[in-house]
């Protein structure tokens, strides 16, 4: 009697699980993989995949396969030559067919995103997909004033009128009086939106007190309304107790609100006005009329730029009259929490929060941190912005009660926790954070002269290392507070503010050094070089990060870096030298993705890749993708062919306003097009 043995393997099981199972590997990467096992494997993948980016140029979109049928959600945003319009290059009856094209391979599309520097892109696509919901539009370059007024969105209106659910305008420049005349004329669409997103960081002033009213009367219906807009009374049509008024009583339905003041958090995220900013148009009796208008709120920004004083009744009201509420960031609230007596107050007694940010807040107090653990014992996001009364000790102890929760953590401006103080607040959840956010601003010894000049003699390097590890690391006291050194096991990401001139290389003696998981750190450099002389060491210091074995994505933004692009005065150093400072030593890191924003020159609107910068870039041998948010000449981008794996590689001048002039070698739709086809032409290994 024989016996046979059978093996069960994950093809087994049913198609119904499978598919699940295959819906949700987000990893592009690990989809396709999936997809090569066998026929089946691939089935499954094709059908359950919805997002799709296009990359690519725009002029090979007839090679595109038909195999992705069951994509809702296309983002057309990416095509290179980026920041064109569309298909613009192309004969008229070949655009009407690569627009057809594009309906058959991708028949289901509920959601495009596109960039439209005309409304010539939008009417070819949208007629293809009667059916979307939702229209993302992008544009950084300047608005054509040719336009008619309201003419970017007509189109919009006309084709997916009977559907159209979302619009979001977050990236895309225009005026602000172009929206609300075509909300008024296609009232029975606006009517249908549910989610209107106007946070346009391009801005100067925002959408006036009057265009507001106008938008969410013609669209009673919105769950979702974010808004850039102006709070300042100095300013014609501010916003004030009226306005939010009108939007509580015009939009009753709202769950999500953010009203954001342009130049407190668009302009300078990271201004701190202090208690001389004067007092905000919106007064307390009014946001506990409209947050009892708005019983549905489950996320609320209000960033007002002006002080909000004594709101801490109005958190109160919020409470008990939104129910729902996890989500809250507040700019410039004074009083959001008093903790008189250990009584739980203001925000405090918020206690559905998730997510928490609070941002110049000049009267919070450790006590008020306190308070705040005890109350909102479910938050799993802390943030806390210019609040100069907090120190070390309050923090602390606010973790420490939201031990269980919390795994997200931005500490930025605040006087008395710099890099060492914040590292030590955070310390007793440092096996749960997943996410942080500190500024770079290391000690009072630090500040004086800069970091130490390196002595590269062997026998003086352990020496050395132990000098700036009493200097920075753990093991001295804090603020009374004393600890070993800790495994930051389950920290993912990082993220860092450092100014220019400073170094980087304390940061792993300050407690970070063992961080065995971090697989992605954003590093935002911002400063004036101009006056600036040359700094101590040449090096900002990205070497050090090797110490990170999976670190593999990284955001180096020194787009708010300003210098001089050109001739630098003498005892200065242009942009170049610069650029050779912030990029030194990133060959040592095992970067697969890199995002790149080059410092700029404000007076000629120059944000280029420098010669040093594209040479050291080449060293980053491991780079699979790489995005410079700026523009570069195309001899520099041919030094990138060098990197053996690179497969994706774009310009980007997603910043306003993005440069105009397309006849320079910078950003030339043939430079690029010449540069794509050398680097796909290329084998790659894997």
């Amino acid at each position: 009697m024989s016996s046979s043995t059978t093996t069960t393997t994950l093809s087994d099981l049913p198609d119904v699980i499978l598919s699940n199972i295959t819906a949700l590997v987000t990893d592009t990467r690990a989809r396709n993989s999936l997809s090569l096992v066998s026929r089946k494997f691939l089935a499954l993948e094709r059908s359950t995949r919805s997002h799709l980016t296009l990359r690519g140029n725009a002029r090979d979109l007839h090679l595109l396969p038909g195999c992705f049928r069951s994509i809702s959600h296309l983002d057309l945003s990416f095509l290179s030559p980026w920041g064109h319009s569309l298909l613009s290059s192309l004969p008229i009856d070949h655009q009407n067919l690569l627009a057809l094209r594009l309906r058959l391979c991708f028949p289901s599309v509920s959601s495009l995103s596109v960039y439209a520097r005309s409304p010539s892109s939008l009417e070819l696509l949208l007629p293809q997909w009667p059916r979307i919901r939702h229209v993302k539009l992008v544009r950084w370059h300047q608005r054509a004033s040719e336009i008619p007024l309201g003419g970017d969105f007509v189109s919009i209106f006309e084709h997916c009128g009977g559907f159209l659910e979302s619009l979001d305008l977050s990236a895309f420049y225009h005026w602000t009086e172009d929206l609300p005349p075509v909300l008024l004329r296609y009232a029975d669409v606006a009517g249908k939106l549910t989610r209107l997103n106007l946070l346009t960081a391009s801005f100067n002033e925002g959408y006036k007190s009057s265009e507001i009213v106008d938008i969410t009367k013609a669209c009673p219906n919105l769950r979702d309304f974010r808004v850039a807009c102006t709070f300042d009374s100095r300013y014609f049509e501010f916003v004030g107790d009226e306005t939010l008024s009108a939007v509580s009583t015009n939009c009753p339905k709202l769950k999500v609100l953010h009203m954001v003041d342009t130049v407190a958090a668009l302009t300078s995220p990271r201004a701190v006005p202090g208690n001389d900013g004067g007092d905000s148009a919106v007064t307390v009796g009014t946001l506990v009329e409209v947050f009892s208008a708005l019983p549905c709120l489950e996320e609320l920004v209000l960033d007002v730029g002006k002080n909000v004083k004594q709101s801490g009744v109005a958190l109160e009201a919020l409470n008990s009259k939104c129910k729902k509420l996890r989500a809250l960031k507040l700019g410039q609230f004074q009083s959001v929490c008093s903790a008189t007596e250990w009584r739980l107050d203001g925000v405090a007694l918020c206690g559905g929060l998730q997510c928490l940010s609070i941002k110049n807040s000049s009267d919070l107090s450790d006590m008020g941190l306190v308070a705040i653990g005890r109350g909102c014992c479910k938050l799993s996001k802390f943030e806390i912005q210019g609040c100069e009364n907090v120190t070390v000790k309050g923090v602390r102890s606010m973790v420490t009660l939201l031990r269980k929760t919390l795994t997200d953590v931005r500490i930025s401006c605040c006087k008395n926790l710099d890099a060492t103080a914040s590292l030590k607040a955070v310390e007793p959840i440092y096996d749960r954070i997943k996410k942080l956010h500190v500024d770079c601003v290391w000690s009072s010894l630090e500040e004086e002269g800069g970091v130490e000049e390196t002595n590269h003699d062997d026998d003086d390097g352990d020496y050395e290392r132990s000098q700036k590890r009493c200097k920075y690391s753990s093991e001295e006291e804090v603020n009374g507070f004393y600890s070993e050194e800790r495994v930051w096991e389950k920290l993912e990401y990082l993220s860092l503010w450092i100014n220019v001139g400073e170094f980087l290389t304390p940061l792993p003696m300050t407690g970070l050094e063992d961080c065995p998981n971090l697989e992605e750190i954003r590093i935002k450099i911002e400063g004036d070089c101009r006056g600036k002389r040359k700094p101590a060491e040449p090096e900002l210091g990205l070497s050090c990060l090797a110490l990170y074995p999976k670190l593999c994505k990284m955001q180096l933004d020194c787009g708010d870096t300003i210098g001089y692009a050109l001739t630098a005065p003498p005892m200065q150093m242009d942009l170049s030298l610069w650029e050779r400072f912030f990029l030194t030593g990133i060959g040592n890191l095992s970067l697969s993705e890199l995002d790149y924003w080059p410092p700029q020159d404000r007076d000629v609107n120059q944000r280029s890749l420098s010669l040093p910068g594209a040479g050291l870039l080449q060293e980053c041998l491991t780079l699979r993708k790489l995005f410079i948010h700026g523009t570069a000449h195309e001899h520099f981008m041919n030094f990138l062919l060098r990197i053996p794996n690179l497969r994706d590689v774009q310009l980007r001048e997603d910043y306003y306003p993005a440069p105009e002039n397309d006849m320079s070698t910078e950003m030339r739709v043939g430079s690029c097009s010449r540069f794509e086809d050398q680097l796909n032409s290329r084998n790659i290994i894997d």
